[in-house]
C-alpha cells in the first residue's frame, strides 16, 4: 500500500469561528490543486482540531509524510518553541511517520515581492 502525503495547515485559532474562513479557502485551493494530497487545518488553541488531533487522524489513515505549514506572520514563539514542543512527543509515538515544518509566511520564497505589488496595487488613486 503506498503511503499517503498530507498538509496541515497550522494557524493560532480565534474565539470567532469566521477567523477560520479564509483558511477554509486556502484548503480547498490546495485541495484542488493537489487532489492526491490530503489537506487539514488544525489550530494552536480555542478551535478545533488541534495540532495533534489532526496529526493522529493523518497518522491512522495511513499519512507518513505530513508538512506543516505554518499559518503565522513571522517566527516567534508559537512557531519556535510550541510547535517543536508540540511535535516532538508525537515523532516519538509514531516514528514511521515524517514530519516536515515549512517556513512562515514571511519566509516563503517570493512573498515580499508579492506583497509589495498587491499593497501598490491597492494603493493606485483612481484618475
Amino acid at each position: 500500500m503506498k503511503s499517503k502525503d498530507a498538509i496541515i495547515l497550522f494557524a493560532h485559532g480565534a474565539t470567532d469561528a469566521r477567523w477560520a474562513l479564509p483558511l477554509q479557502q486556502l484548503q480547498q485551493a490546495l485541495a484542488l490543486a493537489r487532489p492526491q494530497t490530503l489537506v487539514q487545518i488544525a489550530f494552536l488553541e480555542l478551535q478545533k482540531p488541534t495540532l495533534i488531533e489532526a496529526l493522529a487522524t493523518l497518522a491512522a489513515d495511513g499519512c507518513r509524510h505530513i508538512d506543516i505549514a505554518p499559518i503565522f506572520w513571522s517566527k516567534g514563539g508559537h512557531t519556535a518553541q510550541d510547535l517543536p514542543q508540540l511535535l516532538t512527543p508525537f515523532c516519538a509515538r509514531e516514528p514511521s511517520v515524517d514530519i516536515r515544518v515549512l517556513p512562515v509566511l514571511s519566509e516563503l520564497p517570493g512573498m515580499e515581492q508579492f506583497l509589495t505589488q498587491a499593497i501598490l496595487a491597492q494603493t493606485q488613486r483612481r484618475a
